[in-house]
């Protein structure tokens, strides 16, 4: 019998209710052409859901005045035209920001809005981006459509704090090399209150590369009601070869690759 602590299924969530394997597009394709040098940004998902994208996976910080943005970088520097650190800027000096081609960065509020039935993979990536999450999930309404994941377990504990069981999340990268390694450390997070395992397909434990993504992974994985989502694929060929395993979704920079490979194989992106 399985602990008390295992979470409910995949399939009890309305988030994973939909046709397997899925397409998420990471950063809203940030390896699409038409969206080189504007990820996450507005007109990136744009161009993610125009193609067919139901999954979008982005970022979040928050400013020092708690508003919520879709950004992965700590600070401003890297993508668009500001400087600074986002935990330290106030709102009213990120909007100013451009990226190369001219977009805002975008406030997670504006996404929900303009996406109402598109389901979004956030990543927490920041302590003080968990309480606005939270504001803004509520406010929006949108528990069900959100799947949240990080690099910290101790903000995922926050995020179930603050939103309880109906949110959907992936498990915290606690011991994700022991998953080939240590039989224990796969039992728990196999036992973990995530509804998904979402990984690399390899691991750099010190210099050696472990291979996570194998049958036996995701037959135990499988096997406790979780997805497994695999990260950060680009190339045809090895998503192929991931979809022959079994995993239930990819995420991709290259989003028109995954679009047509999952269209090859009879899986697309819709199923309109």
């Amino acid at each position: 019998m399985l602990s008390a602590r295992v979470a409910r299924p995949a399939s009890d969530y309305p988030y994973f209710q939909a046709q397997t394997p899925i397409g998420l597009a990471h950063r809203g394709g940030a390896g699409y052409e038409p969206n080189v040098g504007r990820e996450n940004t507005a007109a990136a998902f744009e161009e993610a859901v125009a193609m067919g994208y139901r999954y979008l996976e982005t970022d979040v910080h928050a400013t020092s005045d708690g508003r919520l943005v879709a950004f992965h970088d700590a600070v401003l520097d890297r993508v668009t035209d500001g400087v600074g650190s986002l935990a330290e800027l106030p709102w009213s000096r990120v909007s100013r920001a451009r990226t190369p081609a001219g977009d805002a960065v975008p406030l997670m509020d504006e996404l929900l809005e303009r996406f109402p039935t598109t389901r979004f993979n956030i990543d927490v990536k920041a302590p003080g981006a968990v309480a606005p999450l939270a504001e803004v999930v509520r406010r929006h309404g949108a528990i069900d459509r959100v799947c949240v994941g990080s690099f910290s377990d101790e903000r995922l504990r926050a995020a179930r704090r603050l939103l309880g069981p109906r949110l959907a999340t992936s498990a915290g990268p606690a011991g994700v090399a022991g998953m080939r390694l240590l039989p224990g450390v796969l039992s728990r997070l196999l036992h973990s209150p995530a509804q998904a395992l979402q990984i690399p397909v390899q691991h750099l434990l010190g210099r050696r590369p472990i291979t996570l993504v194998t049958p036996a992974l995701l037959r135990a994985a499988h096997a406790t009601g979780k997805h497994v989502h695999v990260w950060t694929i680009d190339d045809a060929d090895e998503m192929h070869r991931l979809l022959d395993l079994g995993v239930d979704g990819i995420v991709s920079d290259r989003i028109e690759v995954l679009r047509d490979v999952l269209a090859e194989r009879g899986t697309p992106l819709t199923d309109d």
